[in-house]
């Protein structure tokens, strides 16, 4: 129907959201315990209770950057595990088979990742509330980093399942890309505690701007520039979405 597959694009887009749902104890309400737990170890065994940062106390302002992690993480694995099974069971294929541009196929199956990832941030967030008190500075800023949030680690979930030819592979792009950025990028601690070198090798880091933009949303308070991240966010995703196009486009490793 016209330029754009809708029928196809809904469809594809459904397939990917179903995958999760229908594991939603591992999918959805497995990451409330992990964040859950962060919280405890925070606040009990650390302290974390009766810290602030920046005028602002710390669980308040840890919660946050909690919130983008669970988003992030699980936007990514949505997308990496649905490529990389498609690709171990042949079944590829199906994916690749209909009338699909480079562009369609990435909107559909990165937005399954990102509607997982959001999902995600909505229940943790509702689970955190008994326990740490949640503002709402700027809704604006929460709405558009969490989508951003979830985009970017989405699209970098599909770059990884695509290039990726065993699982092995896909556990080195967690471990050495996704999970040092995350934890270097300011989610426990601000960075402005940091030596002048290790803030800018921070500010260079492109998960920092969603975790500062989004604990700026809820607390009001940014180690960055709030504007800066905006610009940030979209650049680095809209060059993610131009690499994931080229790769279905180009068919690599993905035909043989």
């Amino acid at each position: 129907m016209g330029a754009v597959n809708w029928i196809g694009l809904w469809t594809l887009y459904l397939r990917e959201v179903r995958r999760f749902l229908k594991v939603y104890t591992q999918t959805l309400l497995a990451p409330v315990i992990t964040t859950l737990l962060f919280l405890a170890v925070f606040a009990l065994a650390l302290g974390g209770a009766t810290r602030s940062v920046g005028g602002v106390p710390f669980m308040e302002f840890l919660a946050p950057g909690l919130i983008v992690m669970a988003i992030a993480q699980n936007a990514f694995a949505n997308t990496s595990s649905s490529i990389m099974i498609s690709k171990i069971q042949g079944n590829i294929i199906d994916t690749l088979m209909p009338p699909f541009s480079a562009h369609e196929l990435t909107f559909g199956i990165t937005m399954g990742g990102v509607t997982r990832g959001v999902a995600v941030g909505l229940v943790v967030a509702v689970a955190m509330v008994p326990f740490v008190p949640l503002h709402i500075h700027h809704a604006g800023f929460i709405i558009y980093h969490a989508i951003m949030a979830a985009l970017m680690l989405s699209l970098l979930g599909t770059i990884g399942g695509i290039w990726s030819e065993k699982f092995d592979h896909i556990a080195a792009v967690t471990n050495f890309v996704v999970t040092p950025l995350s934890f270097l990028s300011g989610t426990f601690y601000s960075i402005q505690r940091l030596p002048e070198a290790a803030q800018i090798a921070a500010h260079l880091n492109p998960f920092f701007y969603m975790i500062d933009g989004l604990r700026y949303g809820v607390i009001g308070h940014a180690d960055g520039s709030p504007v800066l991240g905006l610009v940030v966010m979209a650049g680095v995703n809209a060059a993610l979405w131009a690499l994931c196009t080229w790769m279905f486009a180009s068919g690599y490793k993905l035909k043989a």
